[in-house]
């Protein structure tokens, strides 16, 4: 045998060798975000059903802080073997504006490889507040600047732009107020402490029935089917709309092979009835696009919010 054959032949052998490992060894999903919250949820749900359809583990491995920038740096300097991914979410785009220097590239240091779900949210008041509707309360905002609160979960955040976006759109000054989580935010608009607050459909639909919070409108493009005497905030405001998004990306360089691999795996994932129930529960809805889709979105989104940013003057934490 010649030395060149020979070398082609190991070499043939060392590349499915590593692909056969690459194969074998377990996948990772990267979260931004504590054990517990949506995204957190959705990427353990699509996990299962991902290790399901690739024939191998994959395991979500929890990195919170700084907006969910600690686990898309670790994501963005990874192997782009397919072995490493990462779950983010709306702060992914926010994060490209809001801090002064990344360690990363938001959209080249990445691979998108699918959108899983869009959560749209609410604007909510204490039953004191004396404004029924988003044209009321705007209104009331103008007539008295400065003397309303909107109580925001933390700086940065999809919900806090949301509320900056209502801002800079219907030119009404209301006083954002910042907590250091969702939680304490919400309790203190149902306690009368603050008026206002963007909360997430899940996060507000049990205390709006309950009627500890009053509904004011949405912030997806259309009324919700679950809420469909509350308007969407766009009947008053058109063109506004601010939906909270979770999507699944990998490190930049993928071989096209197992970046097409891992997206029609996920898709495929999104699209069982199993899945779609969980997204339901979080209050959000599933979407499954391609590659090229989610890529254009993640640009648009970018774009989008470094206006609202620069509205805002928003710090990171």
């Amino acid at each position: 045998m010649s030395f060149n054959r020979r070398a082609v032949l190991l070499s043939a052998t060392a590349l499915i060798a590593a692909r056969a490992h690459s194969q074998a060894a377990p996948a990772r999903i990267l979260v931004g975000a504590p054990a517990g919250g949506s995204t957190d949820t959705l990427a353990r749900a699509l996990a299962q059903e991902l290790g399901r359809l690739l024939g191998k583990v994959v395991v979500v491995e929890n990195r919170p802080g700084a907006g969910g920038n600690i686990a898309a740096e670790a994501v963005a300097k990874a192997a782009p073997d397919g072995n490493t991914l990462l779950m983010s979410f709306t702060s992914h785009a926010i994060n490209a504006s809001l801090y002064p220097s990344l360690p990363f590239d938001p959209v080249k240091d990445f691979t998108p490889l699918t959108c899983v779900a869009t959560s749209p949210s609410m604007l909510v008041a204490h039953p004191s507040v004396a404004a029924k509707d988003v044209r009321e309360l705007i209104a009331l905002a103008k007539a008295k600047p400065g003397k309303l609160n909107f109580a925001i979960g933390a700086v940065g955040s999809s919900l806090h732009m949301a509320g900056d976006l209502f801002k800079m759109q219907s030119g009404a000054y209301i006083v954002n107020i910042p907590y250091r989580g969702t939680a304490p935010a919400i309790q203190d608009v149902i306690a009368g402490q603050v008026e206002l607050m963007f909360a997430a459909v899940g996060n507000a639909q049990a205390h709006i029935k309950a009627g500890k919070l009053k509904a004011l409108g949405v912030t997806s493009a259309k009324r919700l089917a679950a809420f469909p005497d509350v308007p969407a905030i766009a009947e008053v405001l058109p063109g506004y709309e601010s939906s909270a998004w979770f999507g699944l990306f990998g490190p930049a360089r993928m071989n096209a092979d197992v970046s097409k691999r891992i997206s029609d795996a996920a898709r495929q994932a999104i699209a069982t009835p199993d899945m779609r129930r969980r997204v339901e529960a979080e209050g959000s809805v599933a979407v499954g696009n391609s590659p090229e889709e989610f890529a254009k979105f993640v640009q648009l989104e970018v774009t989008r919010w470094a206006k609202v940013v620069k509205f805002s003057g928003a710090k990171p934490e």
